[in-house]
């Protein structure tokens, strides 16, 4: 049985998150790159987002028996087969994980641009995501 509270404290989460995020993207490409506590905090919260629809997503697949999780892209192919999310909304949800995992361990090299693009190009695909799971409340 899906558990509400599981789902509505992450979504908090994720409002904290997008705030806090929506402001670092009010900066130039240059003052963002060139501050650590700007791109810091933007790449950290960014996965932190990431993580929390990834745990979102895993209490729903798990709950409605949508079927086996063995990496976290099949949470979105899942969760779209179901019908839960579309297709297009998956795809963009996968490239997001893959932000995910390098942030997480390719933390040395990370490209302070991607990090840009993402906070002005997918903090849409987030908002997205959370309304998504937002109907199971």
């Amino acid at each position: 049985m899906l558990r509400p509270e599981i789902i509505r404290r992450r979504l908090q989460k994720i409002d904290e998150y997008l705030s806090i995020l929506k402001r670092l993207r009010d900066y130039e490409l240059e003052e963002f790159a060139t501050n650590p506590e700007r791109y810091g905090s933007a790449e950290r919260f960014l996965q932190l987002a990431i993580e929390a629809l990834l745990d979102i997503g895993s209490h729903v697949i798990a709950e409605l028996e949508l079927g086996s999780v063995e990496a976290y892209s099949d949470i979105p192919r899942l969760l779209a087969k179901a019908g839960y999310i579309d297709q297009e909304l998956a795809e963009r949800w996968i490239r997001m994980i893959g932000m995910r995992n390098i942030l997480v361990h390719e933390y040395l090299d990370i490209d302070r641009k991607l990090v840009y693009k993402a906070l002005k190009d997918n903090i849409d695909d987030i908002e997205a995501l959370k309304k998504a799971f937002a109907r199971f409340l």
